[in-house]
């Protein structure tokens, strides 16, 4: 046996020893913490990237420092992950994306060692500085000559967890900015520094004071304003709370339009929701990491709302769809960029178009069918964000769940709520044109609604239940919600008289 061979078998004994003990460990622990006693601390990540260190399980985790992100492997990976990107996004555009808008999550730091962080400085033509001790101290630089490329611009869309743990993340990002646009170079070669004149010069024009216009000119990095998470999109569709793309739009808008700098700290103001339009109309490409197993696009509502949001924001201001990507780096040796299209379609025939998945399902009852009711719902907000799924796929689904009796019996039996959210979902799918049944899909949710709504009647005694009919209420049907949106919706109004009379004047389309 080669040594190589046999040092590899050896590292394998030891981990199904450390991965074995992991199941006494964390009972031991457990049992120490209730009882008052020391719990040994131990590091946090995840498996799967090769952090062994993380067995035996059971221990007092801690989260990364955060001033060692990103680390010296996670610089390379996204460096590799950027020129992936903008190879694909110039050989889809014909030239180099003028803006990334990157949805950025604390994931991040504490399983990816920050990889999403340094695609992000490279994008921007910075990379990080580190002392001996491996800890990030800045951002220097490189030069245009080193570089090869034009410095492109970016759109941060941080979660609320990672304004809260990771400042660093705004810090070194805000940085970076402000190194960039001071640089003295060709307009043609530097992004973010042509966009910071247009943006000054726009936003002095709209009434913005000197200071806030030079402040939020520069402003890459946003989030929800403080102590509040998330993207507000998925209520307004869970809610059906919608009736047009701009609905959506400003709703992303309102939400997102809280700018984070080493200074500013979300305060939002009429001129901030500008300064987020105005580069929302410079967005080609919207992107995002994808690094581990535990979690797909449909998953959560979360990234519907964040990275559909985006993607509806700039659709809304810009009047086409941008490119929207994902960053496959589940395999870090492998990075892998996929269309957000083909990889929900992934997911999909994964998950939820899966015989052996919805079996699976069917072995958890109630909690299955809820699992099966939400995949779909998320997948319907990503649809309703980017019109990202094909009709076919609805046709599946509906024949599927509905139209097959062993999984309607299922679904009706175990969780009557689910077979209605799924009932209703798609025939609010089919009334909005967001999908055109099939002749046999439609008579399939035809006779489905119709069961529902008389077992949802049997199920109440009083009271009343949507079942299959949509009500649909937007911020325009309720006064508080009117003012609360007046200064995003004001602002994509702003926006697009701008880039219509811009469009005008030049005799183009806009870039």
């Amino acid at each position: 046996m080669k040594p190589e061979t046999l040092e590899a078998f050896r590292k394998a004994l030891v981990l199904a020893r450390l991965y074995r003990s992991s199941g006494r460990h964390e009972m031991e622990g457990l049992l120490t913490g209730l009882s008052g006693g020391y719990v040994e601390p131990g590091p946090s990540g995840s498996l799967t990237r090769g952090k062994i260190d993380v067995l035996p399980t059971g221990r007092n985790f801690y989260a990364v420092d955060p001033t060692g992100v990103p680390t010296r492997a996670a610089w390379r990976l996204g460096v590799e992950t950027a020129r992936q990107l903008l190879e694909e996004a110039r050989r889809r555009l014909g030239r180099y994306p003028e803006t990334v808008g990157e949805v950025l999550w604390s994931i991040d730091a504490y399983k990816a060692d920050g990889e999403q962080l340094a695609r992000i400085l490279y994008l921007l033509g910075v990379r990080p500085v580190w002392d001996a001790s491996g800890r990030v101290r800045g951002v220097e630089v490189i030069p245009l000559r080193e570089l090869g490329r034009p410095r492109i611009d970016v759109t941060v869309r941080i979660s609320g967890i990672v304004r809260d743990t990771l400042p660093n993340y705004i810090s070194l990002i805000d940085e970076a900015v402000e190194k960039v646009v001071a640089l003295d170079e060709p307009p043609e070669l530097n992004y973010p520094r042509r966009h910071y004149l247009e943006f000054l010069e726009k936003l002095r024009e709209s009434g913005a004071t000197e200071d806030e216009a030079r402040e939020l000119a520069r402003v890459r990095v946003w989030s929800a304003p403080p102590g509040a998470y998330g993207a507000g999109v998925n209520y307004a569709i869970f809610a059906s709370a919608w009736r047009s793309e701009e609905d959506l739009a400003r709703t992303w808008l309102q939400w997102s339009a809280h700018p984070y700098t080493r200074r500013l700290r979300g305060e939002t103001s009429p001129a901030a929701a500008r300064a987020l339009v105005l580069q929302a109309s410079r967005i080609d490409v919207v992107a995002r990491n994808h690094m581990s197993d535990e979690h797909d696009p449909i998953n959560c509502c979360c990234y519907f709302a964040y990275q559909g949001g985006m993607h509806v924001l700039v659709k809304t201001v810009r009047g086409r769809d941008p490119l929207n990507f994902v960053m496959d780096t589940r395999e870090p040796l492998r990075p892998r960029l996929r269309e957000m299209r083909d990889e929900l379609l992934r997911v999909a025939y994964a998950k939820i178009l899966n015989p052996r998945w919805i079996e699976a399902m069917k072995r958890h009852g109630y909690r299955g069918a809820a699992e099966a009711m939400k995949k779909i719902q998320n997948l319907y907000g990503w649809h309703a964000t980017t019109r990202a799924v094909p009709d076919k796929v609805w046709d599946q689904i509906t024949l599927t769940y509905l139209g097959d009796e062993d999984n309607r019996r299922w679904l009706r039996e175990n969780n009557p709520y689910a077979l209605e959210e799924i009932t209703r979902r798609l025939l609010e799918a089919a009334e909005r044109g967001l999908w055109r049944p099939s002749p046999e899909a439609l008579r399939v949710l035809q006779r489905a609604r119709i069961e529902v709504e008389s077992l949802l009647e049997g199920e109440f005694s009083s009271g009343m239940a949507q079942a299959g009919e949509v009500w649909v209420y937007t911020s325009s049907d309720v006064p508080a919600w009117t003012e609360a949106s007046r200064a995003a919706g004001e602002a994509l109004k702003w926006i697009r008289t701008s880039l219509k009379l811009a469009r005008k004047v030049s005799g183009t389309h806009g870039r």
